[in-house]
C-alpha cells in the first residue's frame, strides 16, 4: 500500500488567515461564535459514521475543525480499510444523547475548553463502561487541567496513562513508527495518553489522547489547501485509520 494516500503535494502558502474561537466584542458586550448549523442524525445502515461531541460552556469549541475534518477521514478510511463506511455526512451528538450508544467511537475536540452537565457525566461514564472508545484532540500546555478534571467527573477511579509507538493502536492498520510529527499550529511537544480498563495497559483502550496536537487540523485542511506538508498530513491520517480500526475491533 502507498505511504501518500494523500495525492496533493502542497504549495507554496501566501496568506492564512485563522478565524479563531474567541470571543467577539461587540458593542462593549462579548459574544461568542455561533455553532454552526448541524443536521439531524445519519439513518443507520451498518456502517461507521464519524460521530463528534458537542459540549456546552463560556468557549463552546467543540465544532472546531467541523465539518471539513469529520468528512474527510472517512473518505479515507473508505479508500484504505474493506470497513463500511459512510462518506458524505457524519453525526454530532451530546454525551446524554441515547443516540450516542450506537455507536462505539466519538470524537472530542478542544477538552481544553470542554464542560459537561451532570447528565452528560452519566452519560460519558455509562458510553466508556458499555464499551465506547472516545477520541480527544486539539488541546495543549495548561488546557490539560481542565481536560484531566472533566475526565475525573466521569471515571473518577481510572487513570490518565501516556503511551508510546508500541501501543498497538499504533500498530493495528498502519504500522506506525514515529509519533513527533508537529502540532500544525502551536510549538508544543506531542505526547499521546490513554485511559485503559481496569487502569490495565493490558486491556482494552478506552480513550485515545492527542495532547499537545491537533490532529484533525491536518485532515480538515488536506483538500487541494496546501496548508500543511503532505508528509505530516499523512501521519495525521494514520493515526486517524488507526484509531478507526481500533475502536471498532477492540
Amino acid at each position: 500500500m502507498s505511504e501518500y494516500f494523500v495525492v496533493r503535494r502542497w504549495s507554496r502558502l501566501v496568506c492564512v488567515v485563522l478565524i479563531c474561537t474567541l470571543p467577539l466584542v461587540v458593542s462593549g458586550q462579548v459574544r461568542l461564535r455561533q455553532d454552526p448549523a448541524v443536521t439531524g442524525p445519519v439513518a443507520q445502515t451498518g456502517e461507521f459514521v464519524f460521530t463528534r461531541i458537542r459540549y456546552g460552556g463560556y468557549r463552546s469549541t467543540w465544532n472546531h475543525d467541523y465539518p471539513r475534518a469529520d468528512l474527510n477521514l472517512p473518505r479515507i478510511l473508505d479508500d484504505v480499510t474493506t470497513m463500511g463506511v459512510h462518506v458524505g455526512e457524519s453525526n454530532v451528538f451530546r454525551l446524554d444523547d441515547p443516540e450516542l450508544f450506537k455507536h462505539p467511537i466519538a470524537y472530542i475536540s478542544e477538552p481544553g475548553f470542554w464542560s459537561m452537565s451532570e447528565s452528560e457525566v452519566r452519560g460519558l461514564r455509562d458510553y466508556w463502561l458499555k464499551g465506547g472508545f472516545v477520541i480527544f484532540d486539539d488541546f495543549e500546555a495548561r488546557q490539560w487541567d481542565n481536560f484531566a478534571f472533566q475526565v475525573r467527573r466521569a471515571l473518577p477511579e481510572y487513570q490518565l496513562l501516556e503511551i508510546d509507538v508500541t501501543r498497538p493502536i499504533f500498530q493495528v492498520f498502519f504500522q506506525i513508527q514515529r509519533l513527533d510529527f508537529p502540532h500544525p499550529l502551536v510549538r508544543v511537544e506531542p505526547s499521546y495518553w490513554g485511559i485503559f480498563e481496569d487502569n490495565n495497559p493490558a486491556k482494552r483502550m478506552m480513550a485515545i489522547v492527542n495532547y499537545n496536537n491537533d490532529v484533525a487540523e491536518y485532515w480538515e485542511w488536506s483538500d487541494n489547501s496546501g496548508f500543511f506538508p503532505v508528509d505530516f498530513t499523512n501521519d495525521a491520517y494514520k493515526l486517524g485509520v488507526n484509531y478507526i480500526v481500533y475502536g471498532m475491533t477492540h
